[in-house]
Parts: C-alpha cells; sequence; structure tokens
C-alpha cells in the first residue's frame, strides 16, 4: 500500500492563471452498457489489464497530486464498479490517502450492492447517467435492459443522504420528452439534473450532434426555471423553480463555455495527464512511474505540464488536429 506524504501547501496554478484542485481519474475502460455516444455497437477493444494503472500506482499519483492543492478528486470510467477491488481502493483513498471529496460517477448498474458500504465511507458525492427513463428507449440508447437497476440505484442513493447528480447526454436522438421525465427527478428529489451536451467523442462516427443548442432547447423545455448564481469554477449551469426540490442545469462542453475558469485534469486508464479534455495527452504519467521516478521529480514534471495548459477547448482541439478522437470511455467519462 502507497503510504501518502505529508502535504505541503504548493497550489497548482497553470499558465492563465487558473488554479486547479480538481482531479479526474479513470481507473478502466470497460463498461457494462454500449451508449451510443460514447462507444461502437461491439464496444471497443480493451486496454490490456498490465497496461492499466494499478491501485497503488493510482495511489501515488492522487497522493502527490494532494501535496500540490488538488481538494476534489472524481473516479471515472468507462464504469468504475466493473473493476475489481473498486470499493477497497476508494477506501484506501479516503482512510490512508487522505481525498477530502471523493466524487464518483457511474452508470449505477453494478454500484447498487455497495451503495451502503459507499456512504459509510463518506463519498462526496454520486453522478449517475441516466438518458431516458422510458424502458424501450434506454434500452436502445444503452444497448442493455437495465433501466430497473439505474432507478433501484437512485432511488437507494437518495434514501441514504448520498449527494447526487443525476447526468443525461442530449444527442440528435434525445426526445423532449426524455429530458422533461428526467427533469421531475429535481421536483421530486434534493437532486441535481444536468443536461450535457453531446461532444465529437462518440462512438457513432457517423452520428452527428443535435442541430437546435442546448441551452435554446432547454429554454424552450423549462421556461418557468430561474437561473442560479454560482460562484467558484463550474461546468454547469444551474436552474431551479419554486416547486422544485433540487436543481435542473445545463453543461456546455461541446461549447466550451467554462474553459476561462477550467480548474481540473484527467488522468486516463493507461496513466496519460490530460489537462484538457480536447488535447492528446500531455504526459505519460505510466511510463515515468514504472521507469522509476521519484516523488519529487513527478511533481516538478506535473507542475511543468500544468503550466503549459492550452487556454481553451479550441486551441487544444486545433493542437490535436488529424488525430482521431477517442471514444469516451477511453479518456474516462
Amino acid at each position: 500500500m502507497y503510504q501518502s506524504p505529508q502535504p505541503i501547501i504548493s497550489p497548482l496554478v497553470d499558465n492563465h492563471s487558473r488554479v486547479i484542485d480538481y482531479l479526474r481519474v479513470s481507473i478502466t475502460d470497460r463498461c457494462n452498457l454500449r451508449c451510443s455516444y460514447c462507444m461502437p455497437k461491439n464496444g471497443i477493444i480493451p486496454v490490456p489489464h498490465k497496461e492499466l494503472l494499478s491501485y497503488e500506482e493510482l495511489e501515488r499519483i492522487i497522493s502527490l497530486f494532494l501535496t500540490l492543492g488538488i481538494k476534489k478528486v472524481r473516479l471515472t470510467g468507462g464504469e468504475p464498479f466493473v473493476r475489481r477491488g473498486c470499493v477497497e481502493f476508494i477506501e484506501r483513498l479516503i482512510v490512508h490517502v487522505g481525498v477530502p471529496r471523493l466524487h464518483i460517477t457511474t452508470n449505477g448498474v453494478a454500484v447498487g450492492p455497495h451503495l451502503s458500504r459507499l456512504h459509510q465511507l463518506g463519498i462526496a458525492g454520486l453522478n449517475l447517467s441516466l438518458d431516458s427513463v422510458d424502458r424501450k428507449r434506454f434500452s436502445a440508447m444503452t444497448r442493455r435492459d437495465v433501466l430497473t437497476e439505474v432507478l433501484d440505484t437512485l432511488h437507494r442513493a437518495v434514501t441514504l443522504g448520498i449527494a447526487v447528480k443525476i447526468n443525461c447526454v442530449v444527442t440528435d436522438n434525445t426526445l423532449d420528452s426524455d429530458m422533461t421525465a428526467v427533469a421531475q427527478f429535481a421536483k421530486q428529489y434534493p437532486v441535481s439534473v444536468r443536461f450535457i451536451e453531446q461532444m465529437e467523442f462518440s462512438g457513432d462516427r457517423d452520428g452527428h450532434l443535435p442541430d437546435e443548442p442546448l441551452l435554446a432547447r432547454f429554454g424552450r423545455l423549462f421556461p418557468d426555471l430561474s437561473s442560479i448564481s454560482q460562484t467558484g469554477p463550474t461546468t454547469a449551469r444551474l436552474f431551479a423553480g419554486h416547486d422544485y426540490c433540487g436543481t435542473v442545469g445545463i453543461i456546455e462542453g461541446h461549447s466550451r463555455q467554462f474553459c476561462a475558469t477550467c480548474n481540473k485534469v484527467r488522468i486516463t486508464p493507461q496513466g496519460r495527464l490530460k489537462t484538457c479534455l480536447y488535447d492528446g495527452g500531455t504526459l505519460d504519467i505510466k511510463k515515468l512511474l514504472r521507469d522509476g521516478i521519484d516523488d519529487g521529480a513527478l511533481i516538478t514534471i506535473l507542475k511543468t505540464s500544468c503550466r503549459n495548459r492550452f487556454a481553451n477547448g479550441y486551441e487544444a482541439q486545433a493542437h490535436n488536429s488529424g488525430r482521431r478522437s477517442p471514444s469516451m470511455a477511453s479518456i474516462g467519462g
């Protein structure tokens, strides 16, 4: 087990004066769904297990990022709970590494049996993917008939008091009824429903992005909701209504509306550092670790990478021009 070094005060600031305090870590590219906007119908060729970062390597990386001022860590996949030992890994991050705010993004299919333990450990929140509450449409979108399991996870998490955010990706096939039905959860429960712009990281390469801008569609469907003032870096525009227990919002990742205040970096399952979702991976951390780099040298390299960050996603995408966009599962959703 990797032992966390003594935390130090050393904020991670990029070359555009943005403080980086949020780390997203994808622990696997494997998933038990086949969402059309994420991966091809037959899935992707998975990375061999030996090419994934081990849990011990992940603990070491996360621990070092904590010394650089990271306050929030999110575990993603693929689907994190299809990787064996995921819950034990989460426990070590909270208990031994000392992650102050650990969030998890999941599709809700396999996490159900672990919810009580996650609540006991004190996870900061659960992001749950849910693109429709119609069983046939959900099955068509995800290519799996598991809506019952996902809804059970949602209700159990809310009952336990776990902070829940519902992520609904809006594609060219999303119906207005899909959006309004999912938004009902924010009326009934203290959850945050966020509608997310579809991005180029799509499994269906012949698909296209929706013609109606997400903000315009949201305004058309929810004209009575009012914008909520927010402070600090955020990816979502949030709205509330007088008869809502929770909030509803939009995340304009494709439009890149929040680049100016972006406070996050990512680690892919293969161990590459991405300082922007749209870059090609700026640093091969896995190679450095397996070549025997010490903590001090790795911290220096991480700082250097973050001080050579693109100003926004458009700049990063232009620099990455000509490369095939990977599946979102390969990046870390």
